[in-house]
This record gives structure tokens, sequence and C-alpha cells, in this order.
């Protein structure tokens, strides 16, 4: 709900008439009342601003679903949701909405298609609103669910095809634009967390697009070597500085490199359980975190005995083994050694 106020404020700052959502305002349609009614309530605190509210793939348009029950329900004065295709005209702004809901998940025609017919007065900006695919980024098959022609804009005269589906954002061609999500939803998604500020002027000229971030949190990626004690010092240093609010940060974390037991578990304690603490959500991937066990480490283990020797081959497979065994045995010989160092810390 925050994205929703962020997007109202820039509106409010660059005197944006019109918000388009183009698609998916909700992520499934099994909702209940107070998480369907939230947005629409944020977007009510924005009475200048007309929000246009597509269904999408997510929330597609479906006999007493959700847009149904939302529209006997009444909507804000400022929100206009999109059930049937077919121009929507705002005389005083010279705008004429074209939108293409979804009723199902997937389609195999272009929503878009009628648009290309559609008679309006000369002088009204034409814009499109619609969810789907095209071969832009996607695939080139053109029977791919809810494929949309990427030329849509010159085909049917619109000034700006405004696009959802995809979560990051992507420019298709001068007219016809991802905005993204407005919040980032994953670590993989380039461009996320941003609206598309889309200046018409002129028909005959291509609109002037401008992103502006709206994201409240912080996706980060990055990868570091440990090998001793002190690379795990100045790696929890170093994730305490990556940003001002750690709060507001999703790292992923990937880790390679070779450790001691000891210092393994040390590396669980400072970095895993504690550093992770200060960020909203840390993912850590020690797949390629191979142990280097010392003999003070398998001697803390049993200096002797089943116990050691079965020691001994678990730190022989986590050096000799398939990749599979390794990372088992890895594993299994680090379990070991926390289990007796508990053990051993009962009996003093």
């Amino acid at each position: 709900m925050r994205a929703v106020s962020k997007i109202g404020e820039l509106a409010n700052e660059y005197g944006v008439q019109h918000v388009l959502v183009a698609g998916d305002v909700y992520d499934m349609e099994a909702l209940s009342p107070r998480s369907l009614n939230q947005p629409l309530e944020r977007m009510r605190n924005f009475p200048d601003t007309h929000w246009h509210l597509l269904p999408g793939n997510h929330d597609p348009h479906r006999p007493n679903g959700l847009w149904d029950q939302l529209l006997r329900k009444g909507l804000p004065a400022n929100v206009h949701v999109y059930t049937e295709p077919g121009p929507v005209t705002f005389e005083e702004d010279s705008l004429s909405i074209l939108p293409a809901p979804l009723y199902h998940r997937r389609r195999l025609d272009d929503p878009t298609a009628y648009m290309d017919d559609v008679a309006l007065r000369d002088g009204l900006f034409r814009v499109g609103i619609a969810h789907g695919t095209v071969t832009g980024f996607g695939s080139e098959d053109r029977d791919v669910p809810n494929f949309i022609a990427p030329d849509r804009p010159a085909r049917a005269g619109l000034s700006y095809l405004a696009m959802g589906d995809w979560h990051g954002q992507k420019k298709i061609n001068e007219r016809c634009w991802y905005s993204g999500t407005p919040e980032t939803d994953a670590f993989d998604v380039t461009g996320g967390g941003q609206a598309l500020l889309v200046e018409i002027d002129a028909h005959e000229r291509a609109p002037e697009v401008t992103p502006l971030p709206t994201g409240h949190y912080e996706w980060l990626t990055q990868s570091e070597q440990i090998n001793s004690r002190e690379d795990i010092d100045r790696l929890a240093g170093t994730l305490r500085t990556v940003a001002a609010d750690l709060d507001r940060v999703l790292i992923r974390l990937a880790i390679e490199g070779a450790v001691s037991l000891d210092d393994r578990q040390y590396f669980e304690n400072e970095v895993v359980d504690g550093v992770s603490a200060a960020f909203c959500f840390m993912r850590v991937d020690d797949r390629r975190l191979f142990p280097h066990p010392t003999a003070e480490d398998l001697d803390r283990i049993d200096r002797g005995g089943f116990v050691r020797a079965a020691a001994e081959e678990l730190k022989r497979k986590s050096e000799e083994g398939s990749d599979d065994e390794r990372a088992i045995a890895a594993e299994a010989l680090q379990r070991l050694y926390i289990e007796h160092m508990k053990l051993q810390a009962g009996r003093q």
C-alpha cells in the first residue's frame, strides 16, 4: 500500500491527472474485503488524480469475481475500473483511454486488436492500456498466452500503450513501455520499483517518458569469498555498511571459500544469525563454502575411536567425493562438530 501512496504523491508533485495501472492491481482473486479495499482507500486520498485500473492475468474479470464485488460496493469517484474493451473519453483532457482487460489468466488472441478499428474524433490523444506479452523480450512464438503486438501503437494510432505483466521496467518502442512493478518483488527483477511519467503534448511526436523511483525496499545481490576468521569479520563489517537503512534492504549473499569447522560456526554466529538481523531479509547461499577441517577441529570432535573414524571419512568425502557427496558430507561433518561442541559445553 505504501507504493500506491508514493505514486499518488508523485502525481501531485508533477501535476499528473491520470495514473494507469496496467493489470495485476491484485496478486490473486481470493482476497479479504480489507485487502480489496486497501488500495482503493489509498487512491481516494488523491482526489485530483484519476486512477485507471485494468484486470490482468492475476486478477482477471470474472462474473461475480473481485471486480464485480468492488463495482457493486461502489468505487471512489476518482477510480475507474475497465471490465470491457472500448474507449472511455475524458473530454476536458482531450484523452481517450482504450483498455484491454483480461477475462482469463490466458488467452490466445490479442486483446488489443480491437483498438485498430476504434473511431474517435480528431484531436483526442488515444492511450491504450493492456496486460500481456510482446516479442520484444519474450518468446518469438506468437501462440504464447496474452500476446500483444508490439507495433499496436502504430496500427491503432495510439499516442502511447501502457503495458503490464513484466515486473521490470522495459521500453518496447517509443510509444510502448512496461513500467514494471512499483515495488520490486524478486532479486532477479531488473528495473523494478519504478513508475513512468509519460508526457504527451503532440500527436506527431513520441511522448517523453521519465522513470520515477517508487520502491521503498532495496534488493541487493552480493558475492564474497571467505577463507579465514578475519575474512568473516571483514564481511560482517561490509554488510553493515551496504546501505544507510538496512531495515529496507533485502540481500542475497553468495559465499564461497574454504574454512575450518570452527570458523564455519563463527560464520553462522556472526553473519547468518548476527548481521542478518539488521536487514529486512537475508538469503545466504553457502553451497560453495567448503569445509577445511584442521587437526584441532577433528580433535574437538574426538581424538580416536569410531566417531573420529567417521569424522575422517566425512572429511575425505567432503574433499574428494562428487558434488552431491561433498555437499552432504560437508553438512554432516559440520553438524557432527556442532553437536560435539554442544555436548562438551554441557559437561562443563
